[in-house]
């Protein structure tokens, strides 16, 4: 938050007029998942769960805790994340679903994902500065497009947000 209380996204993005020139009070940031999978594969990564996460992924898969943490987990410094695998797109997550639908990338897990998934793009990382937005935008073709999503609504999620 600036010193005067707003965040950065509590203004226009496009100043007082939109990319059409019409004007607008536009606050807040846009974002639509087009199922690109970017933000679940890469680089390794971590997707830290806590106890509350496991035991909803656990039940969702049928599975007991213990099974899941084994299956599906990797440990790591204060708790387990996440497991993935190698393909071609990178560390896919080991729920990223490439199959199902030609073409696209989904959640295995959708209804029950962990937190961090659930506040993607809206990360306190992503949100700090239009420059940190602008760099995850940079590979999420989702960010910035689609539905405005209310500066109120944009902060609320980030602070729910781990990261």
């Amino acid at each position: 938050m600036s010193r005067s209380g707003r965040d950065w996204f509590d203004r226009s993005p496009f100043g007082p007029t939109d990319m059409d020139g019409n004007p607008t009070t536009e606050q807040g940031l846009r974002f639509r998942c087009t199922m690109c999978g970017n933000c679940c594969t890469g680089p390794p990564g971590t997707v830290m769960l806590d106890a509350d996460e496991r035991a909803a992924l656990s039940q969702h898969l049928g599975m007991n805790d213990d099974a899941f943490v084994e299956q599906y987990t990797k440990p790591m410094d204060g708790g387990v994340s996440l497991s993935e695998r190698l393909t071609a797109f990178g560390w896919d997550c080991v729920f990223l679903d490439r199959t199902t639908i030609p073409g696209k990338a989904v959640c295995g897990v959708y209804e029950a994902r962990p937190r961090q998934c659930r506040t993607w793009p809206f990360w306190k990382m992503n949100l700090k500065d239009e420059r940190a937005w602008d760099r995850a935008s940079a590979t999420c073709p989702g960010m910035n497009a689609g539905p405005l999503a209310p500066a109120r609504a944009v902060r609320l999620t980030r602070d729910a947000s781990p990261i």
